[in-house]
This record gives C-alpha cells, sequence and structure tokens, in this order.
C-alpha cells in the first residue's frame, strides 16, 4: 500500500507536468519521423545519454499536441530519474496512473517513460501496460539492454527499438544552417561543408556540445557527460567495487580508440603500475562501458563464433568529442576519421568486424550469415602508407570473397583496381552524406 507522502509526491509530479511541462524548442532528428498513434508495439528509444533521446520524445509529443488532434490530459509523461521517484517500484504503477486520473480527470492514452530501466522490473511493468491495451508507450532508456537484441523473452513481440545516438553529420549541418545538394557537393560550397565537418569531428555530435557558445563549455560539458557515465551509469548502477580499474580503463580507451584491445595486455598494464585486476573485473567493466554507450565494441571477423569472442576487441568511442579530453587532435586525427565511420556504421545498425591476418582492414560488414564490405580508412593515402593501406583491403577482399570495397579519407577522390575490383576513395564527409555503403550511387 502506497504511502500518504509516497501519494503527494506523485501527484506533485503528474501535475508538474499537466500545469507547468512545456516543449523546448525542437532539433528534428533524421530518420525518425513516425506517428505515436499507429504504433501496436512498445516503442523503445535507446542511446547514450545527452544524445537527444528526450528531446525526441518531446518532438513525439509536440506533433500529437499539434493541429488539436490530443491535449495534455491524453498524454503522461514521466522521468524515472526524477528524485521525488526514488523508491517507485512496478507496483506503485496503478497508483501514478491514479494520480493522473485524479487530476486531469481521465486516464492517458499516450505513456511517455524517460530513462525506463531504472525502475525495477521495467520490463515486466511494460508487459502488464501493453496487455491492457489501453495505451500508446513510448519509453526511453541509456542503456543497451533495453534494445531489442537485448531485450527479455517476455516482451518479444510487443517491443521496437529506434537507436538514437548524437548528432550525424547530415543533423550537425541541419541545425548549423547549411543546406546541400548533391550537385551542390562538388561546387565551392564544399567548402562550407568541410569546415563544418572540420568542427563535427573536433567535437562530436552530443546536441549540447555543438549549441555551446565556445571551446570551454563544449569541454566542461564532455567531462561532465565522462563523469556522469562512470559515477551514475556504472559505479552506481552495478555496484562496482574496483573503481581504479574502471577509472583506468576509461581514461585508456580516450588515448587508444580505434585500436585493438587486448584484456591480458591491460591486465598486465595494470600489474605493472602495482593495481591489481583480474580478466574477468576486465571484460565485465568492458562490458558495463558498451551497455552504458560509452564505447563501440567489434569483434575480429571468423565464421566461427567461439573465435570472434576469443579474439581481442577492437574499441571506438561513441562519440568522438570524448577523444578531444585526451592527445591533442593533431596526434590523433587519422583515428578520428576511423572512429567518425565506426560511429556512422554502428548508427546505421550493421553488423561490425575488423579483419586481420598479415595485414589489417579496419571494416567488415556483415549482412545475414556473409561479410559484404570492405572499408579502410586512413586520413590520407600517401606514398609511405598506400602499399599497406591497399594491402590490408586486397588481403580482406580476396580472404573473404567480398563484392566490393571502398577507401576513405579526409579529403582525396579518385579509385583504385584491387583484386579485379574497382575500389572508390571518397573523402569521409561526403560519404556521411550519402546512404549507400559504397558511396557510389548517391554521389
Amino acid at each position: 500500500m502506497i504511502n500518504k507522502i509516497r501519494k503527494e509526491a506523485l501527484l506533485a509530479v503528474v501535475a508538474e507536468w499537466l500545469e507547468e511541462g512545456e516543449i523546448p524548442p525542437l532539433v528534428s532528428r533524421n530518420r525518425h519521423t513516425m506517428n505515436p498513434e499507429n504504433l501496436e508495439h512498445i516503442l523503445a528509444v535507446v542511446g547514450p545519454r545527452r544524445a537527444g533521446k528526450t528531446y525526441f520524445m518531446y518532438q513525439l509529443i509536440q506533433s500529437l499536441l499539434q493541429g488539436g488532434r490530443h491535449k495534455k490530459e491524453d498524454i503522461l509523461f514521466i522521468d524515472f530519474e526524477d528524485y521525488r521517484l526514488g523508491g517507485f517500484t512496478g507496483d506503485d504503477m496503478d497508483e501514478l496512473l491514479a494520480a493522473f486520473h485524479q487530476l486531469a480527470g481521465q486516464y492517458p492514452r499516450f505513456l511517455f517513460f524517460d530513462e525506463v530501466h531504472n525502475l525495477p522490473g521495467w520490463n515486466r511493468v511494460l508487459r502488464t501496460l501493453h496487455n491492457r491495451r489501453r495505451f500508446k508507450i513510448i519509453v526511453s532508456g541509456s542503456n543497451s539492454k533495453l534494445l531489442g537484441r537485448e531485450i527479455a523473452t517476455e516482451l518479444r513481440g510487443r517491443y521496437d527499438d529506434l537507436l538514437m545516438l548524437p548528432f550525424s553529420f547530415r543533423e550537425y549541418l541541419r541545425y548549423r544552417g547549411i543546406s546541400f545538394t548533391l550537385s551542390s557537393l562538388r561546387t565551392a560550397a564544399r567548402g562550407k561543408i568541410m569546415a563544418a565537418f572540420d568542427d563535427y569531428i573536433r567535437h562530436g555530435g552530443f546536441p549540447e556540445v555543438v549549441m555551446a557558445g565556445n571551446k570551454a563549455q563544449q569541454r566542461k560539458l564532455l567531462q561532465n557527460y565522462f563523469k556522469t557515465i562512470f559515477y551514475r551509469d556504472i559505479l552506481e548502477r552495478y555496484n562496482i567495487k574496483a573503481r581504479y580499474v574502471l577509472d583506468a580503463l576509461m581514461n585508456d580507451f580516450l588515448e587508444t580508440y580505434s585500436d585493438i584491445f587486448s584484456i591480458t595486455r591491460f591486465e598486465k598494464h595494470l600489474k605493472g603500475n602495482g593495481l591489481p585486476g583480474s580478466k574477468r573485473t576486465i571484460s565485465n567493466y568492458l562490458h558495463y562501458l558498451q551497455e552504458a554507450f560509452f564505447i563501440i565494441v567489434n569483434d575480429k571477423f571468423s565464421f566461427s563464433p567461439r573465435r570472434r569472442i576469443m579474439n581481442p576487441k577492437k574499441i571506438y568511442l561513441t562519440d568522438t568529442g570524448f577523444a578531444a579530453l585526451g592527445r591533442p587532435f593533431a596526434e590523433n586525427r587519422g583515428r578520428i576519421l576511423e572512429n567518425v565511420i565506426a560511429i556512422e556504421l554502428f548508427r546505421r545498425e550493421m553488423e561490425l568486424y575488423y579483419f586481420k591476418d598479415r595485414n589489417e582492414c579496419d571494416f567488415i560488414v556483415k549482412k545475414g550469415t556473409r561479410p559484404t564490405h570492405a572499408i579502410q580508412v586512413c586520413w590520407e593515402l600517401t606514398r609511405l602508407n598506400e602499399k599497406r593501406e591497399i594491402a590490408g583491403l586486397r588481403e580482406a577482399l580476396e580472404s573473404l570473397d567480398l563484392p566490393s570495397g571502398i577507401i576513405l579519407t579526409y579529403a582525396q577522390e579518385g579509385k583504385h583496381e584491387i583484386s579485379d575490383r574497382r575500389v572508390p576513395v571518397l573523402p569521409v564527409w561526403k560519404w556521411l552524406l550519402t546512404d549507400d555503403i559504397d558511396g557510389i550511387s548517391s554521389i
């Protein structure tokens, strides 16, 4: 039975939404247009903290309110990080709905639950609400457990997810008011786009960082995001004991992103600095960082699932802005460019691997049971590195019998004949503005 104090808190939260909740100015997101009225399943908007998930939910709410089709009393928005909801459980849900009915005179038709993973037993609660067939349910969360491939069995067939990452380059250009057409990419207007690209890869795509007034504010925001992931998303959520291991791991990734990570080597690094830390602990923390959307983890390609699990991983940051907290840009510009591609392929929900045998290829894209594309990334092809970069791509194409490959650089454009295949060389900024992974048909 809910106590009087808790009931008053629920009434206050609901009243605040109905009376004071305002929809902030919004930047529309690419690929994410939908009508909440048409939802048949629960929709989960999932991605890193501060990537724009809450604002996207506001965007959906705004679409419901426009034109007078719905009113505020049809909608309940709840933030499960609100301190007043501390201790709230699924058993309190009916009391929350009763509080809404008391104030609005009706039950809501649309439920928007922000950071729903903070609600104990959230998957059971969502299933119960969905089974009532009374509500359209939209939730958000900054933990990858909310993605469909991780979702509990009881929600299968009732649940769709939408991955929301920081701004894509297209969205970044839209916010900056820079329009383009495929034709204009070949004109002098490309200079403005390339200048915007320089800013984008240096500072990343977190909306608040993009909107910040100066570099000092941008850095402070990124430091705050880093600390929030460290303390709230991992240290507190998983009751971490070996804090120094987590600290060392996160700071290591600020320096070694876009590189192969060996748990064994990192264990030796810790011991060399007088810090205990088992392989199991490091592996667990690596998984937690992936769940919290701090890193993207790619396996070495193999047709054997067991070998994929056993081999070292390749690690990328989920936003290149975090790289600014490490070494200067000039030292890492090639790795930052590769990280940009990793983020975009992850955004496009590609199944990704890296290739390594005698030589290395940065990305292997797999569709279904077969690999289909090889992608090599470097800042520029030069007399010193061209042989190495092409050798890695050639070995991947031939070993995996891939139909196509591409080389992505900062500014170069052209083509190479590699293993009887026409391989385009394309600037990363231009590739980001196409929908075609080969970067050919849209340009």
